[in-house]
């Protein structure tokens, strides 16, 4: 039998590619034949740059960059085999893991580090970039991305406003001519696991401000400083940066790379199925085993699994899920392609001895549902 292993990472946990390995011993050391082929995939957050990395051959690369907070920071990014293409996760420049809680303030932080993470690509020869948008801290509307790419954003005294959600109010002029030429000569393709609009009641700072360390009233304040620097964006570069799915990831940044690059905006998982040929893998396997750290409804919304499903459903190919965690109607997802879908966990435990213990249940339950498959065939 002929099994594709795609899963997705199980956060904070193991990667892709490890819970592919790790679904893989469960698989060789049950009764049968079988043909194993792993590709570790991502939706854009997390991940996205190591599945892409492994399914093309490419390399990771380091550039010193500063972080949120504008202090020094070396962020590793990729190049895929091509050679040509780069893929960059704004969570390795701007990400909420680079910053203690205690630190997080999306008043304050800044998306600069990824500006410059591109500008490194650019200078390694890169004429295509993804950028995985997921995991950040920042709340800026990529502002600080394009300080970093030579935008500059003027006061009402001509003066360079700072850095930050906070600092939006301030400005009152755009000035695109410093910005790096070599921007405009690049494909650049934004991979979303949202698809919030910038601002209003689903917007980035009403959903994802308090977990970035906003507090009521600051939440407030930076939904009110997007919504004017959208006018502004609309007004003065004539782009509309508001009311479109995926601007309001990352606090913003994919309307910044709409305002300030001539970015696309695509559902995360579309892009790593496109790039990693997964059509193809899918057609050549008898059954397609996926998963993540957590299922439940929320899955169909653009999650890895899904996509997974939904590709093989096409080609009428079984698919079984395996996650950490089923949380709250995952039953709806049998509607949506999925045949089996299972909690690695086999008995009570705490969360520590979970993540700790991961590789092994993934083992245990994978051998255990292909020694029943190995009876039945």
């Amino acid at each position: 039998m002929k099994v594709l292993v795609a899963p997705d990472s199980f956060k904070d946990c193991l990667s892709a590619r490890k819970v592919g390995e790790a679904i893989r011993t469960g698989i060789v050391n049950a009764p049968g034949k079988w043909d194993i082929r792993i590709i570790p995939l991502a939706d854009g957050g997390e991940g996205t740059a190591e599945a892409l990395i492994d399914a093309t051959g490419g390399k990771f690369l380091y550039a010193e960059v500063l972080d949120p907070l504008m202090r020094p920071v070396r962020a590793k990014y990729g190049i895929l085999g091509d050679g040509n293409t780069a893929v960059i996760e704004m969570a390795a420049a701007s990400g909420i893991e680079l910053l203690t809680p205690a630190e997080r303030s999306p008043w304050i932080t800044s998306s600069f580090g990824t500006g410059q993470l591109l500008l490194d690509a650019l200078n390694k020869g890169c004429n295509r970039i993804i950028i995985g948008l997921g995991g950040s801290v920042t709340n800026d509307a990529g502002v600080g991305m394009a300080q970093a790419l030579g935008t500059r954003f003027l006061d009402n005294k001509g003066k360079s406003v700072g850095k930050g959600g906070g600092e939006l109010s301030g400005i009152r002029r755009i000035e695109t001519g410093g910005l790096d030429l070599r921007v405009n000569n690049c494909e650049i393709i934004v991979a979303c696991d949202v698809k919030n609009p910038l601002t209003g009641p689903n917007g980035a700072s009403i959903i994802y401000g308090p977990q970035k360390g906003a507090d009521e009233v600051m939440v407030k304040k930076l939904d009110k400083n997007l919504k004017q620097f959208a006018k502004l964006v609309k007004n003065q570069l004539d782009r509309e940066i508001d009311n479109i799915p995926g601007a309001g990831a990352a606090g913003g940044l994919g309307a910044g790379f709409l305002a300030f690059t001539r970015a696309v905006l695509r559902p995360g998982f579309e892009i790593i199925s496109k790039e990693t040929r997964l059509d193809k893998h899918i057609q050549w396997a008898d059954l397609i085993i996926t998963g993540e750290g957590k299922i439940d409804y929320q899955t169909q919304f653009g999650k890895t699994p899904a996509g997974v499903a939904k590709i093989a459903k096409k080609y009428n190919k079984p698919v079984i899920a395996l996650a950490g965690t089923l949380g709250e109607g995952y039953q709806e997802l049998f509607a949506f392609g999925f045949d089996a879908i299972f909690s690695i966990i086999d008995k009570p435990m705490s969360l520590n001895e979970a993540i700790k213990d991961t590789p092994q249940l993934l083992e245990r339950c994978t051998y255990a549902i292909m020694n029943m498959i190995s009876v039945i065939i």
